[in-house]
């Protein structure tokens, strides 16, 4: 029998971390033996995660082996000056006139002190060690993935000290054209400082993934031997039973994830606002869902709205209890950032979303590739983030199939974005290179 190759992957995402980040990864190490590589992970002994979520350890696959190295964060120290930097570990952010002073000076020092990000410091104890680790253990390829991008300077020091070393850069997000971004507050030289550190990046690895289209062109134009590889759904998660939650039927919308001020679908509120204003049996029959971490300042708004005795709130719960979540909902809400650098990011909850077979309401800007999966595959409708009328008819027209017991699924092809499918393309990437 032919023989394993070995790739190295350098995660801070890695179980019992909870959300998107730790997705991408558990599902390329579940799925890559199947294709002749054999997983490594190195990960941090002691992370500072934003969430957790237990069962997600009992995806990791058996026998993988998983090496660990002490990390220090500054986020202890930080949250003892505010609670509210706790949302920097996610890369959530006040914004506008949420912004009190205190958080304009945590923002601005984290983006200016913490070059690319607060986890900087496991970067020199990490080339260290895995300059050994690497020739002792014959790692076939090393892949560093980010956010946190500070990973990507563990393989850029790597590479320098052992420039034949194969190194695949995976950029679950964008660096500088990340829409937070330009809120880190960033004086002329950390933004030089950024983008001399970013451009290296693309131009030392071998390859540097995009998990969307629009990021992978935008990589290639920077330097990068860029390929995209979306995220995608594990199709032993998406078999969940459906049940009606709370003895009720009701017509669902539900946002599923972590929802902070920068991707507040305002004209979303609005549009319910008014549907639930002009329809009473719409206001009867309508439930708004969150399940995840819903930043307070917009769950305060909505409930000192009309909306307030349609919202239930779940909160964070384990990941396949958010799936069946999604089975039990009608309608799906993803948000994007509304300007046009963000056109590239494609949530990876989206492809779960697709996977259940619901309907998809899509917020962000004009071209996304978002709203090119959702009409290739009509399992949804894109919306701008100024558009209210066109929303309320979309959602009215729902609405009314969904009473008179019309099917409002939708029969998308989607097999192409299952992780295994995925895994199958990463791995002829890995033996190309």
């Amino acid at each position: 029998m032919k023989k394993s190759k070995k790739v190295l992957i350098v995660t801070y995402y890695w179980p019992p971390a909870g959300g998107p980040g730790v997705q991408r990864w558990l599902k390329f190490a579940k799925y890559l033996r199947e294709f002749g590589w054999e997983p490594i992970i190195y990960t941090p002994e002691n992370p500072s995660y934003p969430l957790v979520d237990e069962t997600l350890i009992k995806e990791v696959p058996e026998n993988l082996k998983i090496v660990k190295t002490n990390i220090w964060e500054p986020y202890q120290l930080a949250e003892k000056f505010s609670k509210s930097n706790k949302k920097f570990k996610g890369g959530q952010f006040d914004v506008g006139k949420n912004q009190s002073l205190m958080s304009k000076l945590s923002i601005f020092i984290r983006g200016n002190f913490f070059i690319p990000d607060a986890r900087k410091f496991w970067v020199k104890p990490s080339i260290q060690f895995l300059k050994q680790y690497l020739k002792e253990n014959n790692i076939d390829v090393l892949v560093t993935t980010g956010p946190p991008h500070s990973l990507h300077l563990i393989g850029l020091g790597l590479k320098k000290e052992l420039p034949n070393l194969k190194w695949i850069a995976d950029f679950r997000d964008p660096w500088t054209e990340i829409s937070y971004y330009k809120h880190l507050k960033l004086t002329s030289s950390s933004d030089k400082k950024h983008r001399q550190l970013e451009k290296s990046v693309f131009e030392n690895a071998d390859l540097t993934l995009a998990t969307s289209y629009t990021d992978a062109e935008n990589f290639k134009k920077n330097g990068a031997n860029a390929f995209c590889i979306t995220n995608g759904f594990d199709k032993e998660n998406t078999s969940t039973p459906l049940s009606v939650t709370n003895g009720k039927v009701k017509f669902t919308l539900s946002y599923v994830g972590v929802l902070e001020q920068l991707r507040n679908p305002e004209n979303l509120w609005k549009a319910l606002e008014n549907l639930c204003k002009i329809n009473s049996d719409f206001s009867k029959d309508f439930e708004l869902k969150f399940v995840g971490r819903i930043d307070d300042k917009i769950l305060n708004e909505i409930k000192s709205s009309i909306l307030k005795n349609n919202i239930r709130n779940l909160g964070y719960i384990a990941h396949n209890d958010s799936v069946n979540e999604m089975q039990n909902s009608d309608l799906l809400l993803i948000t994007n950032f509304p300007n046009g650098t963000s056109k590239g990011i494609i949530p990876g909850k989206l492809f779960e979303y697709l996977a259940t077979g619901k309907q998809i309401i899509s917020f962000g800007p004009k071209d996304a590739d978002v709203e090119t999966i959702l009409d290739k595959t009509k399992a949804g409708k894109h919306f701008d983030y100024s558009e209210i009328k066109e929303i309320e008819n979309y959602i009215l027209s729902l609405y009314e199939n969904w009473k008179s017991g019309t099917s409002i699924h939708n029969e998308a092809n989607i097999n192409e974005f299952s992780r295994k499918e995925l895994t199958k393309k990463l791995s002829e990437l890995l033996n190309k290179i």
